[in-house]
């Protein structure tokens, strides 16, 4: 079984600048990744100082690139056990192989679970956007239409309304639009439509071409913006005993400020720990968590030098 200093289970922004941080320290690194990235819908990634606007496919075959020349080896393949410790060292199953490693970094992104609307899965990551910073650009003075579907929804029409005057309030789930919320909407000048979502029709291409609502009116728009519920794709932590916290938006990994998890041994970064993470920000959390990781083995190893020498 081959062994690494750390094994780096996900291969996004988060895992891949773990892996150049802990390349550049001479570590030997693993990367396990499925090659399925949250954003693989998305055609341009925004918000990146340098890179504004990069096919976020092409963001990380360049990140690759980068840990591999820096030693980093990459496989893709799905880490479906985690066991271990950091006593006794971790061991990750994949479906054909096991590895073992001193350290764990769990950069394994999120799940958005998506309201149960036809035609959203099609428009998700298209025309179907939650994010004003990630798409707002992208639809400034279009016809947006924000489905009301709990707490965040107001808050996204307060940010889309700022990029478009032709922004409505569909209040698909009324009792979760408190008389505050409301009242931010009226302020905003935003129209609140009182139904519900029967359908969105959507063309091949996942580009939204009108809404059908449950009292029988169509509405005309060329954006959809939904929250989704994003929940932490955490159950390898969940297999060494890990509990995960509760957020309005969903679940996540509690890590502290360098990115240690509750489990020694083990550091989570990106989305997995913060639901709110753009690309640069789960990047930065991957630096962080791969430079304590490392100081982490270097103060390990003098500790063990002193008891050889004791001994």
């Amino acid at each position: 079984m081959e062994n690494f200093d750390a094994i780096i289970i996900g291969g996004g922004s988060a895992g891949l600048a773990a892996a150049v941080a802990l390349g550049r320290s001479r570590r030997s690194v693993l990367v396990i990744d499925t090659n399925r990235p949250r954003n693989v819908r998305a055609s341009h990634a925004h918000n990146i100082l340098g890179q504004e606007g990069i096919n976020p496919q092409h963001l990380l075959e360049r990140g690759r690139n980068e840990a591999e020349h820096y030693g980093a080896r990459i496989i893709v393949e799905q880490a479906e056990k985690l066991s271990g410790s950091v006593k006794d060292g971790f061991t990750v199953e994949t479906g054909n192989s096991k590895y073992s490693a001193s350290r764990i970094v769990l950069a394994t992104g999120l799940v958005d679970n998506l309201a149960e609307i036809p035609g959203l899965a099609e428009a998700w990551g298209i025309s179907a956007i939650h994010c004003a910073y990630c798409h707002g650009w992208e639809v400034r003075d279009q016809a947006i239409a924000i489905l009301g579907i709990g707490p965040m929804s107001t808050h996204q029409a307060l940010l889309f309304a700022q990029l478009s005057g032709r922004v409505i309030f569909i209040n698909h789930q009324p009792g979760s639009l408190a008389a505050e919320n409301r009242a931010t909407l009226e302020k905003l000048e935003v129209p609140i439509v009182e139904s519900r979502v029967a359908n969105l029709r959507v063309d091949g291409g996942g580009q939204l071409e009108g809404i059908e609502l449950g009292n029988g009116e169509q509405l005309e728009a060329q954006a959809v913006v939904v929250a989704s519920r994003m929940n932490a794709n955490a159950g390898l932590y969940q297999q060494l005993g890990g509990t995960l916290q509760e957020h309005p938006l969903g679940t996540f990994i509690q890590v502290s400020d360098m990115g240690a998890t509750g489990i020694p041994g083990v550091y989570a970064a990106g989305n997995v720990a913060n639901l709110g993470a753009m690309v640069m920000a789960a990047a930065a959390s991957g630096t962080v968590a791969g430079a304590a990781l490392n100081a982490e083995l270097a103060l390990e190893n003098i500790s063990s030098q002193s008891h050889t020498t004791h001994a």
